[in-house]
């Protein structure tokens, strides 16, 4: 973990700071550092006289195969430090066998991404206007998105100092660039902004809408998560945005138990946050797959992954 430490201090030095800023904002610090314990204190219970003459992380997600259980989680403003943003990343998946999830707020083309050869999911912030919402799921569909991901933690917005709406203009400020300019115009920036009324019936909209299966990101709860599964979920991310969005929550890795009861084996169950630069394990040794690898997403933090039939 001491290179990746360095690799952000090495990026915080290049990057201008309202960019550093924005990648870097997680509240007061404290949700990701009680995460970052958390995940730490994990100790593995590990099995001996097992076979491991040949050994392979390979495994599926929502049934996509993956050469490798490193996933990457959605990050919006990637141009922000790369011009070429989620195609640059999307190279990277694809050469790894990896699968790429995608932010609404992507600055790059649906179109583009796919190009790379990349499996890849398709985060959803749903808008006031849901007419902007449907085009962008009939678009990533149209490109090759195997699944979507439900963003449900982000009900408040980011503070102005820090939010890519303010930054300076250049190319890097680029976002939501699959819609069109006038699409964009015609729902004004209060149909542009998240819509406070989602519920569970959202779910089934957006798995009609597209065809696909659908996650829901940002589950705490076990209540929450059942009906999330009862309501035609795929499966959850048990998640803290990092500690982004909702204050002094308790971290995914105390959350990820309860959770993982309630569902049991009839989804699959994803966990994020926490589990970055300081962190001594990524994953609960008493859930160690018998039947399938593990995995974990990789993002603005990493983000472990577990299927839940691997329980």
């Amino acid at each position: 973990m001491s290179d990746l430490l360095d690799f952000e201090e090495r990026a915080r030095a290049v990057l201008p700071p309202h960019i550093s800023a924005y990648y870097a904002a997680a509240g007061s610090g404290i949700v990701v550092a009680e995460g970052t314990a958390d995940w730490s204190a994990v100790r593995f219970r590990p099995r001996v006289l097992r076979d491991v003459g040949s050994v392979s992380v390979s495994t599926t997600i929502l049934g996509t195969s993956v050469r490798t259980p490193i996933l990457v989680a959605p990050m919006a403003q990637q141009v922000g430090a790369h011009p070429d943003g989620e195609v640059a990343m999307g190279r990277a998946v694809a050469a790894t066998g990896s699968l790429l999830a995608v932010s609404t707020n992507t600055g790059v083309p649906f179109a583009s991404i796919a190009r790379t050869g990349a499996s890849w999911w398709f985060q959803v912030y749903v808008t006031r206007d849901h007419a902007l919402t449907e085009r962008l799921v009939e678009r990533a569909v149209a490109n090759g998105a195997r699944a979507l991901l439900l963003t449900v933690d982000m009900m408040a917005p980011l503070p102005s100092n820090i939010h890519p709406l303010y930054w300076p203009e250049s190319a890097a400020k680029s976002r939501l660039v699959n819609l069109t300019p006038d699409e964009q115009a015609a729902a004004g920036p209060a149909g542009l902004d998240g819509d406070p009324s989602i519920n569970f019936d959202t779910i089934g909209w957006l798995r009609d809408l597209s065809g696909l299966p659908v996650l829901v990101k940002g589950v705490l709860r076990a209540d929450d998560a059942s009906r999330c599964i009862d309501a035609g979920a795929a499966g959850v991310v048990v998640s803290t945005h990092g500690g982004r969005r909702l204050g002094p929550t308790m971290s995914a890795a105390r959350a990820l138990p309860e959770v993982a009861a309630a569902i049991g084996d009839q989804a699959e169950i994803y966990a994020d946050s926490g589990t970055g630069p300081g962190s001594t394990s990524q994953r609960r040794s008493r859930w160690e797959p018998d039947r399938s690898s593990a995995g974990r997403l990789s993002g603005r933090l990493p983000l472990p992954v577990r299927r839940a039939c691997s329980r």
